[in-house]
């Protein structure tokens, strides 16, 4: 059965049908502060990947302005563990201060995510971690699968991120780690990560593998001068 073709007219019915679907639902309208706090912590996480740390510092302040007008403490420590879960990705192991200011009043699995992203794992733990965590927490000895079954990047440079930080992390999950911040242009991670692939091939001797990396790392650092 062949379907009509979608000409302009029959195009704007359609598109008039679902703002009058639109107009008579009962559905409420989400909270302004929602909106705003959503895309200004997206984009402050956008910024901080990619480098650009002006951009991330305003938007952050603008997330956080959003979210202390609910006086949720568990809705700001989401955003705080947001934060902090980039820099993991991106190997930059610091306290999470604006977490542990709120860390009294958390969820449990938020407390439970704040310990794992310092590298500190229970058994009894691993149930309250995000989903997308839960496989690469329970390994006792990652290899390349740990990693395995995460198709969101920043998962994926979180939990590469921890089991480096835990002395877990052998050359398969480094390189998993390098191409999925390379796939998304995210220079931060990417040069981080590149970082601990030049370190061990310096200190295995191979000196061409370190050379391709350094030449790599030069590559994102800046363009080529001509």
């Amino acid at each position: 059965m062949k379907y009509p073709p979608r000409t302009p007219a029959f195009a704007s019915v359609a598109l008039l049908l679902a703002v009058a679907l639109t107009a008579c639902s009962n559905a409420p309208r989400t909270p302004d502060w929602q909106i705003e706090a959503k895309g200004a912590l997206d984009r402050s996480i956008a910024a901080y990947l990619t480098g650009n740390t002006r951009v991330e510092q305003a938007e952050a302040a603008r997330a956080r302005q959003q979210l202390a007008s609910t006086g949720r403490a568990d809705w700001m420590a989401a955003a705080e563990l947001r934060q902090c879960a980039a820099r993991v990705a991106s190997l930059v192991w610091e306290a999470c201060a604006g977490f542990d200011m709120l860390r009294q009043d958390a969820t449990p699995a938020q407390r439970a995510y704040a310990d794992y992203l310092r590298g500190q794992v229970s058994a009894a733990s691993i149930a309250l971690l995000p989903p997308s965590q839960r496989a690469a927490a329970a390994r006792t000895d990652a290899d390349g699968s740990a990693l395995q079954g995460m198709e969101d990047p920043l998962s994926l440079l979180v939990a590469a991120g921890v089991l480096l930080q835990t002395g877990k992390a052998n050359p398969a999950i480094i390189e998993q780690a390098v191409n999925a911040a390379s796939d998304q242009g995210w220079r931060r991670p990417l040069l981080a990560w590149l970082g601990v692939q030049l370190q061990r091939a310096r200190q295995a001797g191979q000196i061409v593998e370190a050379d391709r990396i350094s030449r790599r790392i030069e590559l994102v650092q800046g363009p080529i001068a001509r």
